[in-house]
């Protein structure tokens, strides 16, 4: 989405891709994703211009931070040929979402009348090597800019157009990418608002949010300061992506371009752009970027566990005669491990020492039915391998967070949400046991806690 991305695009070949777009336009929408994209979220996201291919996303899907990916799925200005990403259809998307992937579909079409690709912001160039001018907005400034608000509908039907043909589902958030452009001319800033006015109105009304992409002191600037100084005067996008390049993961904004309340939880910065990341063996390059949207990363309601507290920052060793939250703990554990059926009344009597045995015995532990650091560890990550990364939210976290607690010194919050300081940790409990510290959760660091590796 940087300047080089979208200079691509032009001189593609304008023909190829209006019979592109007519292949969308004529095939039924596909069955929607269960999931609205990119939803509650708050964790890392990355695009890389084109879709990667499925064994590229599988591989960052274990290895990589990053839950949130940037897809373009049309425009003029996209860049990315039929070639580029032939793998893109309802399937892949589909595979996607179901793998926890939060997609940001992006449509890069009209630019700014000003938008020049050689120097980001003058005026209208010609994208050096190619003959072909850049598409831009029309700067008619007859009935309010009408032409250019009409434009902005006309790409707004297109982009819902193909993101439905790619199943997204209804109620995503569909992003138009406004490349930086010159804001002090009022020719050029004027037209590309109502624009952008127009896709937001035509958005919403086929069922979809709108996202806005652009540089924040640019088209981000441009429409909070229309905002804030005429406020109805132009339709604001319900989310935004702002090119910052300041090298810091946040959703923090420069006052100097936008005000600090400004789509508060409706905020995505790309902060690293145009860099070569490798994960899992695969090398792409793209542009980093933390998002925090909707209400964040937000656990669902914790099930209940025998009407006992099972969360606790530390966890002692327990033997016949102990007594007290945590024995209660430990009964309601092993009569979900089915090897208890006493009461759950905080005693740990000869019962609850028969049961210690035999879970320790079916999981290969020493049987001694005393209940150590590595046997709380293995009763406690009991249960299935799903990737968590920064940004999950699930009782799995909860689970992950309980046995990092025993496991190491973490002394984490079981809130279920997997927050910098969980994944940190994660990475810690990586490197004591010998595997690669990603911060990721997947099935190597899932089985070594299953076996009360510490």
């Amino acid at each position: 989405m940087t300047s080089s991305h979208v200079r691509r695009a032009v001189g593609a070949g304008l023909t190829a891709l209006a019979a592109g777009l007519a292949g969308v336009l004529a095939t039924p929408p596909a069955v929607a994703a269960v999931r609205v994209t990119p939803g509650d979220f708050t964790g890392y996201a990355f695009d890389a211009r084109c879709a990667p291919t499925q064994q590229q996303m599988d591989a960052w899907l274990t290895s990589s931070p990053f839950w949130g990916a940037g897809i373009y799925i049309g425009g003029s200005m996209q860049g990315c040929s039929e070639a580029d990403q032939q793998h893109l259809d309802a399937t892949w998307v589909r595979r996607q979402t179901d793998r926890g992937w939060r997609l940001l579909p992006i449509w890069v079409g009209k630019q700014a009348p000003c938008y020049d690709p050689a120097s980001t912001g003058t005026t209208t160039g010609t994208d050096p090597g190619s003959s072909t001018p850049p598409d831009t907005i029309d700067a008619d400034p007859a009935d309010g800019y009408a032409a250019a608000a009409k434009q902005g509908r006309a790409e707004a039907r297109l982009a819902v157009a193909a993101a439905q043909a790619l199943g997204v589902a209804t109620a995503s958030t569909v992003w138009y990418d406004l490349e930086a452009f010159d804001v002090s001319q009022t020719d050029c800033r004027r037209p590309a608002l109502s624009f952008l006015s127009g896709w937001t109105t035509q958005v919403r009304k086929l069922g979809f949010r709108s996202g806005v992409y652009s540089s924040v002191s640019s088209g981000i600037h441009a429409l909070d300061n229309a905002d804030n100084l005429s406020p109805g005067s132009y339709v604001m996008p319900d989310q935004v992506w702002y090119a910052w390049d300041n090298g810091r993961a946040d959703v923090a904004i420069d006052a100097k371009w936008v005000r600090t309340a400004s789509w508060s939880g409706a905020r995505v910065h790309q902060y690293d752009l145009d860099v070569p990341a490798a994960y899992g063996g695969v090398e792409l390059q793209i542009d980093r970027s933390f998002m925090s949207v909707g209400r964040g990363s937000v656990a669902p309601k914790p099930p209940s566990t025998c009407g006992v507290s099972i969360d606790f920052a530390d966890y002692r060793t327990l033997k016949q005669g102990s007594t007290g939250g945590q024995v209660k703990a430990l009964q309601c554990l092993l009569e979900q491990q089915r090897r208890y059926d006493g009461r759950v009344d905080g005693r740990f009597d000869r019962d609850v020492a028969r049961a210690v045995r035999s879970f320790q015995s079916s999981r290969g532990l020493p049987v001694t039915g005393k209940v150590n650091a590595r046997t709380w560890t293995v009763l406690l990550a009991r249960g299935s391998s799903p990737v968590l990364k920064r940004g999950s939210a699930s009782n799995d976290v909860r689970r992950l967070q309980r046995t990092l607690n025993v496991a190491t010194a973490a002394d984490l919050r079981v809130r279920g949400v997997l927050d910098a300081k969980t994944s940190r940790w994660v990475s810690a409990y990586q490197s004591a046991v010998g595997l690669p510290a990603t911060g990721v959760v997947e099935s190597g660091t899932w089985a070594a806690l299953h076996t009360g590796r510490r």
